[in-house]
């Protein structure tokens, strides 16, 4: 099991593929799992890393002080630690926020970054939403009905048109071993309502933006206004889990957009 010990966690993070180093940073509630679909479309391209943020997955003590700030900085050691001093990221969701964070804080550290369903902003409503989910989660309700009122925000409306999708997805939830704890979750929360955006302006490194149609969470609009001149690329029929509605598209467009930026600094 890869483990980085840095500062004062134990940093687990998964590894495979052969290529230029790509950091995979996970969003809210999800750790290096989360991939999954993403990872055999990679592994051809890239040295694949997937980290297991604070309060998430394997990394420990669960219970570590976290913030964006934190998160970013582990990011960064962890870069250091197994690749040639930087490498090319993409953050999902809360992670696109450690990304930009990243990005900003060790400049140096980060070739390219790619922000999927993931903009500058900090939506007051996303922090209701993820209050309200762990209230449900702290009462006596079955142990379900807080993954099940998270799905509508997580995927597209074709994904509920599939018979027994949300029991299958909700069982392998519940049944996932290293699944996030209600005090972790609180935890992370917690940093996600602390955090400032970042200007787009301030990172130092080529930017692109993956978002998807249907995404309830980010709402494209709002994103795209957020994002400035920033090169969006929009899929359509894809929900808040981009990666999990649509994870050819997103590869496609993510080796293109790695492969044009080596390019132009070869």
């Amino acid at each position: 099991m890869p483990v980085f010990e840095h500062t004062d966690i134990q940093l687990h993070y998964e590894r495979s593929g052969e290529g230029s180093p790509l950091l995979l940073i996970a969003g809210m509630m999800s750790d290096s799992a989360s991939w999954a679909p993403l990872i055999p479309l990679l592994e051809p391209h890239f040295d694949v890393i997937r980290p297991d943020n604070r309060t998430a997955g394997r990394t420990t003590p669960w219970n570590a002080p976290v913030c964006i700030d934190r998160v970013a900085d582990d990011c960064a050691a962890l870069i250091s630690h197994l690749c040639a001093g930087s490498a090319h990221v993409m953050g999902h969701s809360l992670g696109g926020m450690i990304g930009m964070r990243l990005a900003k804080r060790h400049t140096a550290a980060v070739e390219t970054l790619t922000l999927a369903a993931a903009a500058p902003l900090r939506l007051e409503r996303n922090v209701a939403l993820f209050k309200t989910l762990l209230a449900i989660r702290q009462s006596n309700a079955a142990p379900d009905l807080w993954l099940r009122s998270l799905f509508p925000w997580l995927f597209a409306p074709a994904f509920f048109e599939a018979s027994g999708a949300i029991e299958q997805a909700a069982a392998a939830s519940l049944a996932y071993p290293f699944a996030q704890s209600i005090e972790a979750m609180a935890l992370q929360i917690e940093s996600l309502d602390g955090y400032t955006p970042d200007m787009i302006s301030d990172l130092g490194c080529p930017v692109q933006a993956i978002l998807g149609q249907n995404d309830l969470l980010m709402p494209t609009a709002l994103a795209k206004a957020a994002l400035d001149a920033t090169p969006v690329h929009m899929i359509e029929g894809a929900g808040h889990s981009i990666h999990w509605d649509a994870p050819d598209a997103v590869a496609e467009q993510l080796i293109q957009f790695i492969a044009q930026s080596e390019e132009r600094f070869a």
